[in-house]
C-alpha cells in the first residue's frame, strides 16, 4: 500500500488499548463498588439520590442505589448488572456482590502491575470461586428450617435497612407468615405474595392481608362497603348504552319518539343490572366502564361493583377468587363465579381501596405496608421485598449459613489454604481472591466504627479456635461471636450467587484490553 496508513475506524471513534484500557475499566468498576460500600451491614449508611426532576430516593439498598445512579461507563455497567443479577436470582446480597466484584478488580490491578497476565488472573479467580463454593457448602448449618429460623433469615436481611418504627424481628413474623401462606409441599409461589403501600399511618399499622388489595373504589357511593361470604364475577363487558361503529343521525319528530328513545335506553341499562342481579352474584369487577344509571341500579340491589379495572388487576382478582372472566353478559352463570370470605372497601385520605380477602383459590396474600411519609414507605417496601425473597430462597433450598461476615471469613480461609498447593503465578491470583473476599468483614467493621485491621485479625483468630466467627451488633455493642447464637443467618444461595456473579463480572472486565468507542 506504499506505506500509507489504513484507517478502518471513523474519525469520531476513540480507541484505548493495553494497560490504559485495563486501568480505565478497573477504575470504573472500583468506583461503583465504593459508592455502595458504606451501606453494608447493620450500621450501614443511607444514600440520597436526586434526579434531574428533583425526585429524591433515600435508601441503603444496593440494587436501588445502582439502578438510580446515572452510570454511563460500560465497565461500570457490568458491576450494576452484578447487582441486578443478584437481586433477580435471590433478592438480597446486592451490596455484597458489588463490593466483592470491586475488590476483585482492585486485587487484579495490583497483579497486573506485577506483570501477572490477565489470563492467569482469570484462571486463578475461577479456581478460587470453585473453592469458595465448596467452603459455602461446608458451612451450611445442619439445622431444621422452621419458622424460627426463617424469621432469623428475614430479620438478618432487614437489619440496618429502613423499617420505620418497627423492629426487623416484628416485620420478620409478617414476612414468614406471608411466605408460609403460599407454600405448598415445599414449593413456594413467591409471585403470589404482593406488597401494597399506602402513606398516612405509622409503620406499626403494617399488616398481612389474606388476599389482594386493589386500588379501586366502588362504582357508586351507595354501594355496600362490606360484603361477606361473597360470590364474585369478573366481566370484560361495557355496561353502557350500545353505540354503532358508524356515525349516524336520527330524526325525532315528536316528544313521543324522544320518550320512546329514552325509555329504550333506560330499559337497556336496567336490563344489564337485572341480568347481573338475577345471576345471584354479590360483587362484580369489570374491566370496562359502567354507566352511572347501571351503577345506581346495582347499588339498589346491594351489589358491590368496581369498574374500569386494569388487565393485571383483573388477573389478580381471578387468581385470588377462582372466578372466570366473562366476555358477554348473557353468558354469566354461577359456574363463572369465584368466592371470597369478604370484600371490603376502606378510605385512606382521598383514595379508596378494595380488599379481597380469603379467596376460595387461597393463592394470594398481600403485605399492606403503612408509613408516615413516602420515603419511609418506599424504603420499608424495599426491605420487605428483600426479606420475602430470602425467606423464599431459604425455604426452597433448605440451606442457611452464618451471617455477620462469618461465611466470608471461612471462604477466605479455605481459599488461602488451598492457594499453597497451587503452582505457578495462578497461586497469586487465588490468594488475591481471598484478600478480596476479606473486604466484607473489613467493611462491616468499618461501618460499625471498629478498626478494620484489628477486627479482621480477631475474626481470623476466633475462626481458627471456634470454627465460626462474625461481627455481631447487639444493641450499641459490637462484639465478635458465633452469629448462629445471635440468630444472624443468611441463605446459602445468597452467598453462592454473590461469589459467582462477582467473579464472572470481574474476570470479564480484566480480560478487556481494547476499548473502541464509536459514534
Amino acid at each position: 500500500m506504499g506505506g500509507q496508513p489504513m484507517f478502518i475506524l471513523s474519525e469520531d471513534s476513540q480507541r484505548t488499548q493495553g494497560r490504559d484500557a485495563q486501568s480505565s475499566n478497573i477504575m470504573a468498576g472500583k468506583a461503583v463498588a465504593e459508592s455502595v460500600r458504606t451501606t453494608l451491614g447493620p450500621r450501614g449508611m443511607d444514600k440520597m439520590l436526586v434526579d434531574s426532576g428533583g425526585d429524591v430516593v433515600i435508601t441503603n439498598d444496593g440494587a436501588t442505589i445502582l439502578e438510580e445512579m446515572d452510570i454511563e461507563h460500560p465497565a461500570a455497567q457490568m458491576i450494576v448488572e452484578v447487582a441486578e443479577s443478584q437481586e433477580e436470582e435471590v433478592g438480597d446480597g446486592t451490596t455484597t456482590a458489588a463490593v466483592i466484584a470491586g475488590n476483585l478488580l482492585a486485587e487484579a490491578e495490583d497483579l497486573i502491575e506485577q506483570d501477572v497476565h490477565a489470563t492467569t488472573i482469570v484462571e486463578g479467580y475461577h479456581e478460587a470461586a470453585r473453592i469458595a463454593g465448596e467452603a459455602i457448602d461446608d458451612g451450611v448449618l445442619e439445622i431444621e428450617v422452621d419458622d424460627e429460623l426463617l424469621a432469623q433469615v428475614a430479620s438478618s436481611s432487614m437489619t440496618g435497612k429502613g423499617t420505620g418504627g418497627l423492629t426487623p424481628e416484628t416485620l420478620a413474623e409478617t414476612v414468614v407468615a406471608a411466605i408460609r401462606h403460599v407454600e405448598d409441599d415445599g414449593d413456594v409461589a413467591r409471585d403470589n405474595v404482593a406488597v401494597h403501600t399506602r402513606v398516612g399511618a405509622s409503620s406499626s399499622a403494617t399488616e398481612l392481608i389474606p388476599g389482594i388489595v386493589v386500588d379501586e373504589e366502588p362504582a357508586h357511593e351507595e354501594m355496600p362497603t362490606l360484603v361477606e361470604d361473597a360470590d364474585v364475577a369478573i366481566l370484560d363487558v361495557e355496561l353502557e348504552v350500545r353505540t354503532g361503529e358508524i356515525d349516524a343521525e336520527y330524526a325525532i319528530d315528536s316528544i313521543d319518539q324522544l320518550n320512546a328513545a329514552l325509555d329504550a335506553e333506560e330499559s337497556e341499562l336496567r336490563g344489564y343490572a337485572e341480568t347481573i342481579a338475577d345471576s345471584g352474584v354479590d360483587v362484580v369487577f369489570t374491566t370496562d366502564d359502567v354507566d352511572d344509571r347501571v351503577a345506581s341500579y346495582l347499588a339498589a340491589e346491594g351489589i358491590l361493583t368496581f369498574a374500569d379495572l386494569g388487565n393485571s388487576d383483573a388477573r389478580e382478582v381471578a387468581k385470588a377468587t377462582g372466578a372466570k372472566r366473562v366476555g358477554a353478559l348473557e353468558d354469566l352463570s354461577e359456574d363463572d363465579f369465584g368466592h371470597v370470605d369478604r370484600v371490603r372497601t376502606d378510605r385512606f385520605g382521598d383514595d379508596e381501596l378494595a380488599f379481597v380477602e380469603g379467596g376460595a383459590a387461597a393463592e394470594s396474600v398481600t403485605v399492606f405496608v403503612r408509613g408516615g411519609t413516602e420515603h419511609v414507605v418506599d424504603e420499608l417496601e424495599r426491605a420487605i421485598e428483600d426479606a420475602l425473597d430470602v425467606v423464599a430462597t431459604a425455604l426452597d433450598s433448605g440451606e442457611v449459613v452464618p451471617g455477620a461476615g462469618a461465611t466470608e471469613i471461612a471462604i477466605a480461609d479455605a481459599v488461602r489454604s488451598a492457594a499453597a498447593g497451587i503452582e505457578g503465578r495462578k497461586q497469586l491470583a487465588v490468594s488475591a481472591f481471598a484478600d478480596a473476599v476479606d473486604v466484607i468483614p473489613r467493611t462491616l467493621a468499618t461501618n460499625t466504627g471498629r478498626d478494620p485491621i484489628d477486627s479482621l485479625v480477631d475474626l481470623r483468630a476466633a475462626h481458627e479456635s471456634d470454627g465460626r466467627a462474625g461481627l455481631i451488633t447487639d444493641g450499641e455493642a459490637v462484639t465478635i461471636g458465633d452469629p448462629v447464637e445471635y440468630g444472624v443467618v443468611d441463605p446459602a444461595d445468597v452467598k453462592r450467587e454473590a461469589v459467582e456473579s462477582a467473579t464472572e463480572a470481574a474476570t470479564m472486565i480484566v480480560r478487556i484490553d481494547d476499548v473502541i468507542a464509536a459514534e
